[in-house]
């Protein structure tokens, strides 16, 4: 576990050299910069009068058990604050929220997707988080404007960013030697990544880990040939030329009639969670997704070596760029704004939290948290060296 999250550390940092691309596409640009960075610790609350607060976030099973943690931390350390968990898988989860969120009955904190920002911002349903971030309930004084930014819809902050991500693959390499599977180099390719698909499949075995999502690696292998997938404006199609599209998708074809890949009927019925991933039921041999996904993979792979790669290219450089992860936001119907944005700020700066969360859900946005994860992750593993 501490030499995984110390190379996805390394590795989401090195990616910050390739910049940060705006927010992904799918949310709008940030209007407002006033991010409230020098904002205070934040203070627990002066009042005994007891507040009852209801979150609810998407995720497996070690997400679910170390979030139960952290708010049960938070409960010690404000005995007024009664906070009740609900989770569900990825699909469910947003299935679950929408009937709430047109009865009026979201939960006070809700985590949200940038795939769901806009939609959930238009209806005025996510509160503006940045008079808390004035006042200090919620602390922001070590979280950069750039990472604030991807929350900001309409000039208004209405997502906590929990971590950033970048695309990246993940090879097991145990399972690919043994198999007398190429392991293809940093700089590899879509032809490349054809190949190994072509010699899993000989093995019985093949390359679909994380699942394989169009929405999410169309769009970068378009940045690769230095085409975008909607306009500036987010109103139309941003490329012209249809040859990319055929391209694409004329290879995933091959890779799906070929069994290379996971049938659509048998994606269909997992619930999006890494205790169902194709690599941990050790029947795939890469992954390609978000780095938060290696470290929920890996973390269920404790007897087979896992390395990470860059995306195949050309164009890699191109196609990357660093993503927020997930947010946290508070609904506009929640009766304790405040409190509800003290216990986002107890998540993104409590050091001790942060031990238990260790970057499952991003590289975490505090700069102070991030380098205590890493001075912490960096004596353990010297230590081992020693035993």
């Amino acid at each position: 576990m501490k030499k995984v999250m110390t190379t996805l550390l390394t590795f989401t940092l090195i990616g910050s050299l390739i910049g940060c691309a705006g927010n992904g596409g799918t949310a709008e640009p940030p209007t407002s910069s006033n991010t409230g960075t020098d904002a205070p610790p934040v203070v627990a609350s002066e009042t005994n009068d007891p507040v009852k607060l209801r979150i609810a976030w998407w995720g497996g099973q070690s997400r679910h058990d170390y979030t139960l943690k952290v708010i049960e931390m938070y409960e010690e350390q404000n005995p007024h604050v009664t906070i009740e968990p609900e989770y569900a898988p990825f699909d469910d989860y947003w299935k679950k929220l929408a009937p709430q969120a047109v009865a009026g009955g979201l939960p006070d904190i809700i985590q949200m997707d940038i795939s769901y920002l806009n939609q959930y911002a238009g209806r005025n349903q996510l509160a503006d988080l940045q008079p808390f971030a004035d006042s200090g309930a919620l602390n922001v004084a070590d979280v950069s404007d750039n990472a604030l930014s991807g929350g900001v819809v309409n000039g208004k902050l209405v997502a906590m960013n929990l971590g950033v991500n970048a695309l990246q693959t993940t090879f097991d390499v145990e399972t690919m030697k043994k198999n007398g599977i190429h392991i293809p180099p940093q700089d590899w390719t879509w032809d490349d990544m054809d190949q190994m698909g072509a010699e899993a499949k000989e093995k019985g075995l093949q390359i679909g880990g994380f699942a394989y999502r169009h929405d999410v690696f169309f769009p970068y292998y378009l940045r690769t040939i230095g085409q975008k997938m909607y306009s500036a404006d987010g109103t139309t199609i941003g490329y012209a030329d249809d040859l990319p599209f055929i391209d694409y998708f004329t290879r995933y074809q091959k890779w799906y009639d070929n069994d290379y890949i996971l049938s659509l009927d048998k994606e269909a019925q997992k619930k999006g969670v890494a205790e169902e991933d194709e690599m941990v039921l050790g029947n795939a041999i890469s992954g390609t997704g978000w780095s938060n996904q290696f470290l929920a993979v890996a973390n269920l792979i404790t007897d087979r070596s896992l390395e990470l790669n860059p995306m195949p290219g050309p164009g890699t450089k191109e196609g990357l760029f660093l993503k927020p992860s997930m947010y946290f936001s508070v609904t506009e119907s929640s009766k304790h704004k405040e409190e509800a944005a003290k216990f986002i700020s107890f998540f993104i700066n409590d050091i001790e939290a942060n031990k238990l969360i260790k970057g499952e859900r991003g590289v975490p946005v505090s700069s102070k948290v991030k380098e205590e994860l890493k001075a912490l992750l960096s004596e353990n593993e010297a230590r081992s060296s020693i035993m």
